[in-house]
């Protein structure tokens, strides 16, 4: 039995596959959930990170929850380490926090604040402030960690968060996802408000990724666990399509090495009307969650796609989807 868990905006939603179908279950209901964190070695354990009520965790596989009792109460993004379990928490304002411990304790990596940039971060919605919109620790480096500020750069650290480095030249400033890829080292992806960027040397340096596309707000982002050179994104015109009901004139992309992104999508309905904001694999099954709650999966890395059928509590909005098994 698959298992999936999306996060609304408003609670976390558990979705499980059946004979006939696929059943879902609503938990952390008016938690403000925003984003998710599989552990990569218990697929019991999960972390829901919450805009309003910090982080929650389950160890098993969504029936309980705790509260992780965060120092900040915004989270927009988590992550567990592959490299030594470490997880981490980025919050608005942009703050990045640290567990050794599985989220019983945290320690603020405060030298994030410090970077030279850091006065000009600003998200353009709440242009006081900004976040930590993405964090990506290195599967296989435990000190090396990469940080998304939305509206503010890609950084680097090499030593665990300690010091960090500003953004990164040929990144996009504007970050809206990052990811390494499971089994080889060095690589690493971008999708951004301006368009997308790798990098072959561990986030050192990074080259635009944008030939083929002619939308280049980008959000979702999966990178295919079998094959190094193979990802994807969605894009959409700009954010104001993107972030409008109903106006999202969105595509999913393909690219595979130093070729030109392609079209994807047989059995969507494309232009998409509701943005793609989660891409996610799950095993060998590709998954892609919409703004309205629609979810679609596709078994051969993107020809092709069929829609969830759901009973049960539907979704109504999906900003992450993460595996639960």
């Amino acid at each position: 039995m698959q298992k999936l868990f999306a996060a609304t905006g408003k609670a976390l939603t558990l979705l499980s596959s059946e004979a006939d179908g696929w059943t879902a279950r609503e938990t952390l209901s008016d938690r403000g959930i925003q984003c998710l964190a599989a552990d990569p070695v218990d697929a019991r354990v999960l972390y829901a990170g919450s805009r309003g009520q910090g982080v929650w965790k389950t160890e098993d596989g969504g029936e309980t929850f705790r509260d992780m009792r965060l120092p900040q109460p915004d989270v927009f993004s988590l992550a567990v380490s592959a490299a030594d379990g470490a997880v981490y928490a980025g919050c608005e304002p942009s703050m990045l926090f640290r567990s050794a411990d599985g989220g019983e304790t945290w320690e603020e990596l405060s030298a994030l604040r410090e970077i030279p940039s850091a006065p000009t971060w600003s998200f353009p919605p709440r242009p006081w402030t900004s976040h930590v919109r993405w964090v990506a620790p290195c599967p296989h480096d435990a000190g090396r960690l990469l940080a998304g500020i939305e509206l503010g750069g890609l950084m680097l650290s090499r030593d665990g968060g300690r010091t960090w480095t500003d953004h990164r030249s040929g990144a996009q400033k504007d970050v809206h996802a990052l990811a390494w890829h499971p089994h080889v080292p060095g690589r690493a992806y971008e999708a951004g408000g301006g368009g997308a960027a790798w990098s072959r040397d561990s986030g050192e340096t990074w080259q635009p990724a944008d030939d083929g596309r002619d939308r280049h707000y980008t959000w979702g982002l999966a990178v295919d666990p079998e094959d190094t050179d193979r990802w994807y994104v969605s894009a959409s015109p700009g954010p104001r399509q993107a972030h409008s009901p109903g106006k999202a004139d969105a595509y999913l992309y393909r690219r595979h090495g130093d070729g030109p992104w392609q079209q994807i999508g047989v059995g969507l309905p494309q232009p998409l009307d509701s943005m793609p904001y989660a891409l996610a694999f799950a095993g060998s099954v590709l998954y892609t969650g919409l703004s309205d709650g629609r979810i679609y999966a596709s078994a051969d890395r993107g020809d092709s796609w069929r829609r969830l059928e759901i009973q049960g509590q539907k979704p109504e909005s999906i900003l992450a989807l993460a595996s639960a098994s």
